[in-house]
């Protein structure tokens, strides 16, 4: 047995031996070759491939079509396909999927519905499309062999561009995984929290479906119906958008999971209706119905083919359930697409088939018409909000803040670029240094050797390296500016022969409006004070009469406190506070807060009994709850909080990255303050390489509402970057 039987053992010597041929290719093109973490290029090619035959259920065609697109991708010198009898189809797919591999991102500037079209454009074979995911699926599964920036492109790529295209295309499982590795990248923490959630309740899901189909197995065994029964749960990144919509906690999604019912039957349409409906039956008479909620795409399937029955019953217990009714050919097409058998197994002119294939052409051509929310079962994901991605001219990709200027720009690709850029090129139109980018741009830097930084690039910045770097510069301008003044007012007097003291300096002060020294010598060094005034003051003062009863008492006769930096010293750290916690059968033991994630009142949590001191208690997002939950299930224990905390004081530890601002820490402080909050312990590290400060900060708080507060008030800080919860 050869690689290739290993590999593609379902399909029949004739597509074997094509997809042989077109291996052998492939091979000798991509010698080597090698990817990011050093393995045979290869290997990429053949993982397209194997999701291509195992996962979508494509043709041999298709499998031959993907080594040989790769093949050509490094010969693009040569026709790879010169004197090989391949067949119409297979050349038709390669070239599409070459004319595909040439479109990069910069050259629609990532509009989405943009590089659809093209995708669409080059693909005269649907299946051309669904290559074309399966390829961006084994990226995104190889995501971790990439560099940082390499990686944002694809998932941003994926979001805007195959998430919605895998929908469209009716290709659940593969939408499904994107979304899923989408938000393991883009919400870590919220991703661990629902992925551990959703571990610990399965021994209940599998429970409920027990107690589920009991009463109906001897009905439906009555009934000759052989079926399947499947629990489908919920992605975790459908769950997240669910909470974030409907404003809920995990345990307030209610359809978190459907029961499925998959029928085992002839692929012959008006069997298959009537089993569905005798099974549905069944399910009614035993279970109170939600009727709002039957959804029939067995009678009106949907445009891109899919077909099932879904209705939401209610158990003796008021649990809601969704329960879905199919065959095994509508469960095989939901679940892969159409696609799957386009030219496969002799069906190629079904009419269904010929409907979807009109309708993804249409939609995808145009999407204004097409793409309603009435198409839609779920929500597709939004764009990020807070951030907006754009290029340099060689197609660099570049992260920024939303609202971010050519000047900030320019200043994130070089700070002497920033305090020199004068404006810009966006997408080959010349703007000034304040016009405001939006993701996809393709921007070019435009500067002066005789610019400088003013206080007015202070008003349109938004990222803190630009606003860090340009107060920075003008800093060091006023302080060449003061040292000139200084020097200016000391000659003079000297000439005078006049003294000026700290009390004298603090009323010219006060009377000219100036906040420090620094600044008032910078104004004499710059002409804005006349000096003639100060010898004026300095004058009337020593002839005993004032121009007015102005004095000036230092800072520490006025009674107002001077600020002073937070003392760093380290307190003793006190223990963690017991919560009393509601668990079965283990009333014995102890319970301690886990120092590795230092839950709060409120959070979602679960035990861990642990072998010299009791429960530790976890928070279910802790990065060390998979790994426990894994290896130890037989020591997972459910808790819950008791109605109200036995104690006030929880502590826990925040990282925030904070822009190099003198005044953050104290505003920090003053906002955890506000709250029913106190501040344990702190250290703050310098940045250089950032222009930051990384602020690691203990608090005590009552609960995670009042620690929700918290968080998000320091987060609206102008010159907090970013906290998160350690």
């Amino acid at each position: 047995m050869d690689r290739i039987d290993e590999l593609f053992p379902d399909y029949d010597e004739k597509g074997r031996g094509l997809i042989r041929k077109a291996y052998g290719i492939a091979e000798s093109a991509l010698a080597g070759q090698t990817r990011g973490n050093g393995k045979p290029f290869m290997e990429h090619p053949v993982n397209v491939a194997k999701i291509a035959s195992d996962e979508i259920g494509l043709p041999a065609e298709c499998v031959a079509a993907v080594f040989l697109h790769e093949a050509q991708r490094f010969r693009m010198d040569k026709d790879i396909l010169s004197g090989s009898d391949f067949g119409k189809d297979v050349r038709t797919m390669v070239d599409g999927l070459n004319k595909i591999s040439t479109i990069k991102p910069k050259d629609t500037r990532l509009e989405a519905e943009n590089y659809k079209r093209l995708i669409v454009s080059y693909s005269r074979d649907p299946r051309v499309t669904v290559l074309k995911l399966a390829d961006r699926l084994e990226v995104l599964r190889s995501l971790d062999i990439f560099p940082k920036t390499s990686r944002e492109r694809k998932i941003l790529e994926t979001l805007m561009l195959y998430i919605p295209l895998a929908h469209q295309l009716g290709l659940y499982n593969m939408k499904s995984e994107m979304e899923d590795i989408y938000f393991r990248y883009a919400e870590p923490e919220q991703y661990r929290a629902i992925t551990n959630k959703l571990k610990s309740t399965e021994k209940d899901r599998q429970e409920l479906m027990t107690q589920f189909i009991e009463p109906l197995e001897s009905k439906l065994s009555e009934e000759g119906i052989k079926y399947k029964l499947k629990i489908r749960t919920k992605t975790a990144y459908s769950i997240w958008r669910k909470m974030q919509k409907q404003k809920v906690p995990f345990e307030g999604v209610y359809d978190v999971f459907a029961i499925r019912f998959i029928i085992d039957c002839e692929p012959d349409r008006e069997k298959e209706h009537a089993l569905c409906w005798k099974v549905f039956s069944r399910v009614t008479e035993e279970y109170e119905s939600d009727t709002g909620r039957l959804r029939d795409w067995i009678s009106n399937p949907k445009p891109n083919g899919y077909e099932s029955l879904h209705i939401t019953v209610k158990n003796k217990d008021n649990v809601y359930l969704e329960v879905q009714i199919r065959t095994k050919r509508m469960d095989e097409v939901a679940e892969n697409g159409l696609a799957s058998h386009w030219s496969y197994k002799g069906i190629k002119h079904e009419a269904t088939l010929d409907k979807w294939l009109t309708s993804v052409r249409h939609i995808l051509e145009h999407p204004s018409e097409g793409s309603g929310s009435d198409y839609y079962e779920d929500d597709l994901p939004a764009p990020p909000e807070k951030e907006i991605f754009v290029f340099t001219p060689s197609g660099e990709l570049r992260k920024l803040a939303s609202g971010s200027t050519v000047l900030d720009f320019a200043f994130d690709i070089h700070s002497n670029l920033g305090i020199r850029c004068t404006g810009g090129k966006v997408n080959g139109k010349a703007v000034p240094i304040k016009e405001k980018l939006k993701t996809g741009d393709v921007v070019e830097i435009m500067s002066s050797k005789n610019q400088k930084p003013s206080a007015d690039w202070l008003n349109f910045v938004v990222t803190s390296k630009a606003r860090t770097k340009i107060k920075q510069k003008l800093s060091e301008a006023e302080f060449k500016k003061a040292a000139e003044g200084k020097e200016l007012l000391e000659r003079r007097l000297k000439n005078w022969k006049l003294e000026i003291n700290d009390e004298d300096m603090a009323v010219l002060m006060k009377k000219m409006q100036y906040k420090n020294v620094n600044a008032f010598f910078a104004a004499i060094g710059d002409g804005t004070v006349d000096i003639s005034e100060i010898k004026a003051y300095l004058d009337r003062k020593d002839g005993g009469k004032l121009a007015s009863d102005e004095t000036a008492k230092p800072a520490e006769e006025t009674g107002k406190p001077t600020e002073k930096q937070p003392s760093a010293k380290k307190r003793q750290e006190a223990s963690d506070d017991i919560m009393v916690i509601d668990a079965r059968n283990v009333k014995s033991l102890d319970y301690k807060m886990a120092k590795c994630c230092n839950p709060v009142y409120g959070d979602d949590v679960f035990g861990f009994v642990s072998i010299r001191d009791g429960i530790k208690i976890h928070r279910m997002s802790c990065t060390n709850a998979a790994r426990l939950m894994e290896k130890y299930p037989y020591r997972i224990q459910k808790v819950k909080w008791s109605e109200t905390p036995s104690t006030s004081s929880f502590q826990v530890v925040l990282k925030i990255v904070a822009a190099h601002e003198a005044s953050v820490v104290n505003e920090i402080f003053d906002t955890v303050n506000t709250f029913k909050a106190s501040v344990r312990n702190f250290n703050v590290s310098d940045n250089g390489r950032n222009g930051t400060y990384d602020i690691l900060l203990r608090i005590s708080v009552p609960s995670n509402l009042e620690l929700d507060k918290v968080i998000s008030q320091i987060r609206a800080r102008k010159n907090v970057i970013k906290v998160s919860r350690s």
